[in-house]
């Protein structure tokens, strides 16, 4: 399973308890969206994403990146600018104070009948073989109604937020988790983090 970068965070390494993870989806999420995204000079963090993310740090979350890129798989662009493009996001964020402790994608297209490609849990599975956490305390944020039902499907909170594509899938969302209290819709990434931190119990005191 392809993965941008390995895990940095020593989950549980003191014998307590896993964390609760924060899944992320990366365009219309932490960066605005532009389709197909191959130059790092395109890249541009939506307001209040790294300040997000690193609270979410601060009290005990896995921050872990989850991205469909089908642009590979459809020859759009290769492995070598989607590398680009991610290392512009690490430096941005990391120049902000936050960072990601691992970043999963699936490369293949949607006719490539693949299990790692949103709603589908492969980059899930391949999160929990890389890393410690637990599934009951753990959320899935994304502007697509796919992003929700990766994480309702393997047992995690699902969160639609309204930048990137989210406005327009928040009425599906709505409808087909209606009274499900797992399931919110935000209107961007910072207003999602400040709802489940408030609901959720961080992985450290």
């Amino acid at each position: 399973m392809p993965t941008w970068k390995g895990p940095a965070h020593p989950a549980a390494a003191d014998g307590g308890p896993p964390p609760p993870a924060l899944f992320v989806d990366r365009d219309g999420v932490v960066i605005a969206d532009r389709d197909y995204l191959a130059d790092p000079d395109g890249v541009a963090l939506l307001p209040g994403v790294a300040a997000a993310l690193a609270r979410a740090r601060a009290e005990g979350w896995l921050l872990i990146g989850v991205t469909n890129q089908s642009g590979i798989g459809r020859g759009y662009f290769g492995e070598a600018e989607f590398s680009a493009v991610m290392e512009r996001i690490e430096a941005d964020l990391a120049a902000a104070g936050a960072r990601f402790d691992a970043f999963y994608y699936c490369p293949h297209g949607p006719a490539d009948d693949c299990p790692c490609r949103k709603p589908r849990p492969g980059l899930l599975r391949e999160a929990a073989r890389d890393l410690t956490w637990d599934p009951a305390r753990s959320w899935v944020v994304g502007d697509k109604a796919s992003d929700v039902a990766l994480g309702r499907d393997a047992g995690l909170g699902g969160v639609l937020v309204r930048t990137g594509y989210g406005r327009g899938q928040e009425e599906a969302v709505r409808t087909r988790w209606a009274g499900d209290d797992r399931v919110f819709v935000a209107d961007d990434l910072a207003a999602a983090v400040d709802r489940i931190l408030a609901a959720t119990p961080g992985g450290e005191a």
